[in-house]
């Protein structure tokens, strides 16, 4: 029991995370394996709070009237598609492969972090239509393959791609982000549950606390605007850079 009041703790500061910055499943895939989970199975379940983290975040945003609906439903139709790929090489590697591959991703997240563009604070005109909608269509079917696979650092590198390539705001940013990643997750988690690669118990009671995480996350976002979001995406690359480097 006390295992699992640490999982909620630990799931309530994941989907926050999630939610507003990225990084969270290189906290949960760990804490999964601790647990004493074979690692793809900690990959499977931890796609069990990914969607229902997702999903509650999209509705804290919707209820504070912050969508992009259809643009995020484009996208996360091209990286359910990518998804499906990813979680199947993902079900079919070896534990060890999958633990040497997880570390690769770890070094490649933390260049990303450390080399990645500045982002620009001033307000842009949107790009999400015309040919920017597609380039972000083919983008995010690699982006699902990614997501897929090990979802691990995923939310840094929608961030980074959406405000730099279609210029919009974190506010907007994020509220794609999340609604994207709930649609190619859930396929995702089908193709994991298949292949019995799911704990549900410790699944779901993760996913309590990532969705009050979640909820709490979009509609703080909100409220405090663009600089909050932009100072704790500041901080959590910093935590997750020292993590990577000395704790991976």
């Amino acid at each position: 029991m006390f295992e699992y009041f640490l999982l909620i703790v630990v799931g309530f500061c994941v989907g926050f995370i999630n939610t507003v910055a990225g990084g969270g499943s290189l906290l949960t895939l760990p804490a999964l394996i601790f647990l004493g989970l074979p690692p793809s199975v900690a990959n499977g379940t931890n796609r069990v709070a990914i969607v229902i983290q997702t999903a509650i975040a999209t509705a804290g945003f919707k209820s504070k009237n912050v969508s992009t609906f259809p643009f995020n439903i484009y996208l996360g139709v091209s990286a359910l598609v990518g998804s499906i790929i990813g979680a199947r090489i993902a079900v079919d590697i070896k534990g060890e492969t999958f633990n040497k591959i997880l570390s690769i991703i770890m070094i490649v997240v933390l260049l990303i972090i450390v080399f990645k563009p500045k982002m620009k604070v001033e307000e842009l005109q949107e790009r999400i239509t015309g040919k920017y909608l597609w380039i972000a269509i083919i983008a995010f079917f690699f982006f699902g393959i990614y997501g897929g696979f090990v979802n691990a650092g995923i939310g840094f590198i929608i961030i980074m791609f959406l405000h730099s390539v279609n210029h919009m705001n974190l506010i907007r940013v994020n509220a794609t982000k999340v609604a994207v990643v709930c649609i190619y997750t859930i396929s995702a988690l089908v193709v994991f549950a298949l292949n019995d690669k799911v704990n549900w118990m410790i699944g779901l009671i993760l996913a309590i606390g990532n969705g009050l995480g979640a909820w709490v996350s979009s509609r703080v976002s909100v409220n405090k605007g663009e600089g909050f979001v932009k100072k704790f995406l500041i901080v959590m690359l910093i935590v997750i850079a020292i993590k990577l480097w000395f704790f991976s």
